[in-house]
Formats: C-alpha cells, sequence, structure tokens
C-alpha cells in the first residue's frame, strides 16, 4: 500500500490558559456548567472557577472534562498543555515506515481496503485527505486532471472540483448539499482551521441546485435506503452508496483521526458493471499520484 508523505502536526499551547479552552467546548457541545459538573462528578462553582482560570484543574479532572465533552484527542493534548501538563496521547505519524503500531495499522488497513474490491475504498485522515485507496477508487478517478490527483488528494475537493468528479454527478444538487453538511458537522467536532479552509474553498465551487433543470433527482426516489452518489461513466451509470468506519477507543491521535469509507453498489445493475470492468489488486496508480493497494 502506497502513502502520501504528510507530516503530523502537534497542538500548540494556548494562551489564556486551559479554562477559556475547556468553555469553548462547553458551549460547542451546547452543555451547562451544572450539566457538566454532574456528569464529571463535580460541582458547577468548581467548572466556573476552572473556566475564569480560579482554579487550576488537575490532569485527571481536564481528561475526565474532555471525555465529558467528546474532545479529540489532539485536543485534549491540547488542553493538557494548557494547563501545565504533559500530552498523554501519542501522536504518530501514519507514513512512519519505523513505528511498528503504525504499521499494524496500515497492515490491517490494506487488508479492509483489499477485501472490499472491486468496489471502492478509502482511508482519510481528519481533513478528508486520501491516505490510501483500493484500484476500485483509482478506477473511479481515471481521467481526472493530473494536477487534482497531487498529494494531499482531498476527497471533498476531487469529488465537487468542477474538473474533478462533478461533471460526472448526475445528482449533484443532492451529493454537493450532503458533502457541505459533512463538512460543516466534522466542522463542530474538530473545529480545524484547515477544514474551514477546505469549507470555503468547496462551497464556492459551482454546483447543480434543487432549480437546476440539469440536475437529477432533487429528492431521494421513496424506494432510497441512503442517498446514492450517481456517476456517468463509459460503462453506464453507477450508483454507490457509502458507510463510513473509524477505530473504536483509539489511544493515538492519528488512529482517532483515520476513517474507512467504503463505496457500495446502489442497485444490481452497478454492481453487475462493478464486478465485470473494475480491477482488483492489480492497478496502478491513477498518474502515479493516487495511493493505491498493490498485490
Amino acid at each position: 500500500m502506497t502513502t502520501s508523505p504528510a507530516p503530523a502536526t502537534s497542538p500548540a499551547p494556548a494562551t489564556g490558559g486551559v479554562g477559556p479552552l475547556l468553555r469553548r467546548w462547553r458551549e460547542r457541545r451546547r452543555v451547562s456548567q451544572l450539566d457538566l459538573a454532574l456528569t464529571a462528578d463535580s460541582s458547577a462553582r468548581h467548572i466556573s472557577y476552572i473556566e475564569n482560570g480560579r482554579s487550576r484543574p488537575s490532569q485527571e479532572m481536564v481528561l475526565k472534562l474532555a471525555e465529558h465533552l467528546d474532545v479529540p484527542l489532539r485536543e485534549r493534548n491540547a488542553l493538557l498543555l494548557a494547563a501545565g501538563y504533559a500530552p498523554v496521547f501519542r501522536e504518530s505519524s501514519f507514513h512512519d515506515p519505523d513505528d511498528p503500531g503504525m504499521a499494524a495499522v496500515r497492515a490491517a488497513l490494506e487488508g479492509v481496503l483489499r477485501g472490499h474490491e472491486p468496489c471502492p475504498a478509502v482511508v482519510l485522515d481528519a481533513g478528508h485527505d486520501v491516505l490510501a485507496a483500493n484500484s476500485g477508487m483509482a478506477a473511479l478517478l481515471d481521467g481526472i486532471p493530473e494536477r487534482l490527483l497531487r498529494p494531499p488528494l482531498n476527497l471533498i475537493r476531487i469529488a465537487l472540483h468542477p474538473q474533478g468528479l462533478a461533471p460526472r454527478i448526475a445528482n449533484l444538487g443532492q451529493v454537493r448539499r450532503h458533502l457541505l453538511e459533512r463538512v460543516e458537522r466534522h466542522l463542530a467536532i474538530w473545529g480545524s482551521e484547515p477544514l474551514r479552509r477546505l469549507y470555503a474553498e468547496v462551497s464556492s465551487y459551482p454546483g447543480a441546485e434543487d432549480g437546476d433543470p440539469d440536475a437529477v433527482e432533487a429528492h431521494p426516489s421513496a424506494a432510497a435506503v441512503a442517498l446514492p452518489v450517481r456517476l456517468r461513466t463509459a460503462h453506464g451509470e453507477l450508483a454507490f452508496i457509502s458507510t463510513i468506519a473509524t477505530f473504536n477507543t483509539p489511544l493515538d491521535v492519528a488512529v482517532s483521526e483515520l476513517a474507512i469509507e467504503h463505496f457500495l453498489p446502489a442497485d444490481a445493475a452497478t454492481a453487475d458493471i462493478v464486478r465485470r470492468t473494475f480491477p482488483v489488486t492489480r492497478a496502478v496508480p491513477v498518474t502515479g499520484a493516487v495511493p493505491v493497494t498493490r498485490a
């Protein structure tokens, strides 16, 4: 499995101490001081004192509050640094060849990607950058301009870019709305500046809207169980629905941010075309830029 280099970034210590950071996470999660205190076995007064800088929380309290606020591991380390403690969650690089832990993760993901062929599948980081992909995904991206496939290849950008997959998506209005909402949801979770820049970029791309006469299916059909992506290809229209898997109880920042997206045929015709025409673990990376698994 080949991958594109993307160095990990450590959280910088926040100015103003841990209190304002915890307050922002609490407000982002729409949790009151009282509710947070009850779940963390504390008091609303103590939470208020922490947020106002009148009380320095213990390392255990920082981690407990972060857990109850569902703060991502990267930001938990930032909270610890802001409170004057060392980070407790390791931060590996997905691409580090000398890290045995990440080597095991990559090997496991390679098995997942291979096992899903010939259907497309990708491994994504928190910013929707593609870290690895199988030959089915490479087949979907065949014909995309090389400059758009250079690392870091971003799944949202390649889907909505006017020179990417967008012209091939029959129901672009639906897919565009879904993907923009997806980035918005991730912004609510991660709140990262790269995600904000990505959203600003892709939301400016042109796209079919409900009133566009060229848009197909302004609303999903009654028989639909999930929103499909309908792609026009040389083999006919392909329809895929997708599912996303993440690691359970991760203890590493990089692993906590990984997601595996599997694309599944939404109908029998798509399944038949994929089975007959898509490669299986023999594909060479498209233009040498798309990371894929190879036999």
